[in-house]
């Protein structure tokens, strides 16, 4: 009993003192920098201080141009949501297709080549002069690079299926809409799991630098809003209100997609 409850302590401490000295290692660095810069950095004391007024009243809305930053984190995971939603439902039959057929595997790879490595933002301008509006532009920005992790990581998936499974398929004469309900799905799931991750988090980094550029109600617009009114306090405040929202979606999604990977049982 005693030993159990000295590894108890020791998972404790393992868990919390890390990350305590890691944000302590921050503050320190961060206070240091602020020091050297005659004040052109604010303190974090300071820092802290301007984000509990602005999280006092974060929905607060003054005009079209003037809202609290509530409903700029809304507004962006409102389009990521749109643009992510869209993709998904695009990529990952497509990934299906691809990964199935070697025909259209052949076909579509050259393409998915030549276009994944394109950075997401030089698909904005094109997205501004089809869809007329920035709004929509966003939008297709985070279609355009979510698609790629989803139809990827589906494709190697469908690619993985054991062959075994296939061959029973073929003996029982399935039909193809049983093959992928019934034997593709089920082990593609985890690696179509992973696209769905990689492409979220791709999504909320394109859709703050979208909306720098695009402009409206959108975190990524508050940032560049509140750098031309020289106020470095806030911008600091929205870099951690962007690393706090993409932590809270990679790990629902890690939970998500440990909830539904399975691992073969041995004999």
């Amino acid at each position: 009993m005693f030993m159990k409850t000295n590894l108890d302590w020791r998972g404790a401490w393992l868990a919390v003192l890390p990350p305590v000295l890691g944000l302590a290692l921050l503050v320190g660095l961060w206070s240091l920098v602020s020091a050297s810069t005659a004040n052109s950095i604010p303190t974090p004391l300071e820092t802290l201080r301007q984000a509990a007024v602005i999280f006092s009243h974060p929905f607060y809305r003054n005009g079209p141009n003037d809202q609290g930053v509530g409903w700029n984190i809304l507004m962006s995971l409102q389009r990521v949501a749109v643009g992510f939603g869209l993709a998904a439902a695009v990529g990952i039959p497509a990934g299906f297709v691809i990964g199935r057929f070697e025909f259209m595997s052949r076909m579509f790879n050259p393409l998915i080549s030549l276009l994944r490595p394109v950075s997401p933002l030089a698909w904005l301008p094109i997205g501004l002069l089809v869809f007329k509006g920035a709004n929509p532009a966003a939008i297709w920005t985070i279609f355009i690079c979510s698609i790629w992790p989803m139809i990827i990581n589906t494709a190697v998936g469908v690619q993985r299926v054991p062959q075994d499974y296939m061959n029973v398929a073929r003996v029982l004469n399935l039909s193809e809409w049983k093959i992928v309900s019934k034997i593709l799905f089920p082990s593609v799931l985890p690696y179509m799991l992973t696209g769905v991750r990689l492409a979220v988090g791709t999504a909320w980094l394109v859709i703050v630098a979208a909306e720098m550029l695009t402009g409206g109600v959108g975190i990524g617009f508050w940032v560049w809003d509140e750098w031309n009114n020289l106020n470095v306090k806030n911008i600091i405040i929205a870099i951690f209100v962007i690393g706090i929202v993409g932590l809270v979606l990679e790990n629902a999604l890690i939970r998500i997609a440990t909830a539904f990977t399975y691992e073969e049982v041995k004999n």
